[in-house]
């Protein structure tokens, strides 16, 4: 009957499941006599050959005609089906029940897709559950499950989801980062009924904190996981997957974009806006900082240029990456990011950001439904095409500077499909006994194999590229950037920020028109020693450098010229900019000046600077020894020093 339902007409439940026995007591019959099988339609129930005749009419078609052994006499029929019957059930005794799996908010957009996808395996029996037992049911009427009221905050509420029997609860309402009362007081409920525990948190706090249920998840020989979505479950299994090509991870950072049309749970807008504008703990070159939600903006292509995606705003929020990854892969930068597809959204929600930046309100998590509904009235306009993308960086196998990616693009409106993945992978997991038992946060716990085998009935593709020189200076210097000394290497292996800091000796020229010229340009004052921090950021394909003297600082971004492995960069101090071509002597690495412009006209050779700038190995540290002069006035300013990296 399955094989040949092509309408879906009929929802098919086992008789030995929790559902089957529940609807054989309710329609007095013994579960576990198995002596017929149950028809129901319409809300009437058919039994034994009054069951085979009510399916085989209501398929239709030339099944139709077998309904014709309803006008036989019940005797027969009976006695035909009882005969049947006997062969039937001595062949389901060997066969094990259909495990339940609970979903808390089994109707929402992720836990809805969560219960979809679980529906298509007939090895689990799939309970909808949630607050609102009208959107439940109308769940269930359309796909199949079973609906059930379960309010985490009813007090009956232990009792309840016990007697439900699960094999495993998954958590997929949130938002979880407003479970302060009793935090995992579901956790709890779902290990002393005796089942599996997993949800789809993306609070760093909630996900991270839940080993301290370890020794409770042990004893009861159960495995309790957080953060199964899309983070960090699915980022951990791609950075698991890309370390092995590296000798040490320096640099990770996820970021998800989805296509405009997909669906808005109010649920993750909550999660979100309670975010936007607050203080976001993230680690950044090996320190713990902060930064505001929804800030850092920046365009972002993920994917191939054929069939990835767009460049798209993108801006910081807060994720369990960001609190588990540093200590996991020891990465000195972890960053998670975010966009809208529609650039009026994002900027739009920037904009708003600085409501609670500047404490004008404490949140924006109360405008979540009026925000909805703005969102709803743009839902037409963009795409259905979303995407993920994890990239990392760090050293290869010969301590160069070497960058990967992982990417997943999800088409035809499949992306808000995604963060069910990985549970519904875990459930097969648990299912066949393979996944350790435990409580802890769902990293690394299946491979990617399995990830292109759980999208495989879906429109999404995925992709893996490898950048072998993904720095400026390795970019500029191709070969000779393996022969420059290791100290002036690391100085210039840049993936996201680096603050290095030592001391220098400044001298000044002795010409007031000099003097007068370096103040404009904010070149250091003259100094015996002073203390000094060097902090270069990259974005994109350029690097910003800033220099601080003693509380001086002056300002330069440095980009790509022309051709990699030339030595050709620029540097622009506002409105001068100078064409360095960098050689390297053996020794030490050169920036001697080319040419300059002012505002976009060349400088004649007459006031075009000469630098003397080398860049060298001495101590086992970073030294540097700028000389820059002007022809006519001699001498500017020289600064000499030397610089360590920050620690944490």
């Amino acid at each position: 009957m399955a094989t040949h339902d092509r309408k879906a007409g009929f929802r098919f439940v086992s008789a030995r499941s929790d559902t089957g026995r529940l609807l054989y007591e309710q329609h007095g019959l013994d579960p576990d006599l198995l002596e017929t099988n149950i028809v129901i339609l319409d809300g009437r129930s058919y039994t034994k050959m009054a069951s085979f005749a009510a399916a085989m009419k209501s398929a239709g078609g030339p099944w139709a005609l077998l309904s014709v052994v309803d006008f036989l006499p019940k005797t027969i029929s009976n006695w035909l089906y009882d005969r049947i019957a006997r062969n039937r059930t001595g062949s389901l005794t060997d066969q094990s029940s259909p495990k339940r799996v609970v979903i808390l908010g089994g109707y929402g957009v992720f836990g809805g897709k969560l219960a979809l996808a679980l529906l298509r395996d007939q090895q689990f029996d799939v309970v909808v559950a949630g607050r609102n037992r009208t959107k439940a049911q109308a769940f269930c009427e359309v796909h199949g499950g079973l609906p059930v009221y379960l309010d985490r905050h009813d007090p009956a509420f232990d009792t309840s989801l016990a007697k439900l029997k699960p094999f495993v609860v998954v958590d997929a309402s949130g938002p979880f980062q407003n479970y302060a009362e009793d935090t995992y007081s579901i956790v709890m409920a779902t290990l002393a009924a005796g089942s599996h525990y997993l949800d789809l948190s993306d609070d760093a706090n909630f996900t991270s904190g839940i080993s301290e249920l370890e020794q409770e998840a042990r004893s009861v020989g159960k495995t309790a996981l957080s953060g199964v979505s899309s983070v960090p479950a699915l980022s951990s299994v791609a950075v698991e997957a890309m370390r092995s090509d590296f000798l040490r991870l320096d640099f990770i950072e996820s970021a998800i974009l989805p296509g405009n049309r997909a669906p808005r749970g109010l649920a993750v807008m909550r999660a979100i806006l309670g975010q936007t504008g607050r203080p976001i703990a993230i680690c950044r070159d090996g320190t713990l900082t902060s930064v505001p939600g929804w800030s850092g903006l920046e365009r972002r292509r993920i994917g191939p240029r054929t069939g990835g995606l767009p460049p798209r705003w993108t801006s910081f929020i807060g994720a369990p990456d960001l609190q588990l990854f540093p200590g996991r892969y020891g990465a000195r930068t972890v960053l998670f990011r975010a966009g809208l597809e529609l650039s009026v959204m994002h900027l739009g929600l920037w904009a708003l950001s600085w409501l609670t930046r500047l404490r004008l309100i404490t949140s924006l998590e109360p405008l979540a439904r009026s925000l909805r509904k703005v969102a709803d009235w743009l839902a037409p306009f963009g795409s259905d095409r979303g995407g993920m993308e994890v990239r990392v960086a760090g050293l290869d196998k010969d301590g160069l500077p070497k960058a990967a990616n992982w990417t997943l693009i999800a088409e035809a409106g499949d992306g808000p499909s995604i963060p069910a993945v990985a549970a519904t992978i875990v459930c097969n997991r648990l299912a066949a006994g393979s996944i350790a038992t435990g409580a802890r946060s769902c990293l690394a716990e299946f491979s990617l194999e399995e990830i292109d085998e759980a999208t495989s009935h879906l429109s999404v593709k995925t992709f893996g590229e490898t950048d072998i020189a993904p720095c400026l200076f390795q970019q500029a210097m191709g070969d000779d950037f393996a022969a420059m000394p290791g100290p002036v290497r690391n100085l210039h292996t840049v993936f996201d920020r680096h603050v290095w800091s030592g001391t220098a000796r400044v001298s000044r020229g002795q010409s007031m028109f000099g003097n007068l010229l370096c103040r404009q340009i904010g070149f250091p004052p003259e100094a015996g020693s002073v203390p000094v921090a060097v902090t270069i950021e990259r974005h994109a394909d350029k690097e910003f450098w800033s220099r601080n003297f003693g509380g001086k600082t002056f300002r330069s971004v440095l980009s790509l010229r022309d051709d990699q492995g030339k030595g050709h960069v620029c540097e622009r101090f506002g409105p001068l900019k100078f064409d360095i071509d960098l050689t390297h002597d053996g020794t030490r690495l050169c920036f001697p000046v080319a040419r300059g412009r002012f505002l976009g006209c060349p400088l004649p050779k007459w006031i075009l600077p000469e630098s003397e700038a080398f860049e060298f190995e001495e101590n086992g540290r970073f030294n540097f020894d700028v000389r820059i002069s002007l022809p006519g006035i001699g001498m500017l300013v020289r600064y000499q020093g030397w610089l360590e990296i920050g620690t944490s």
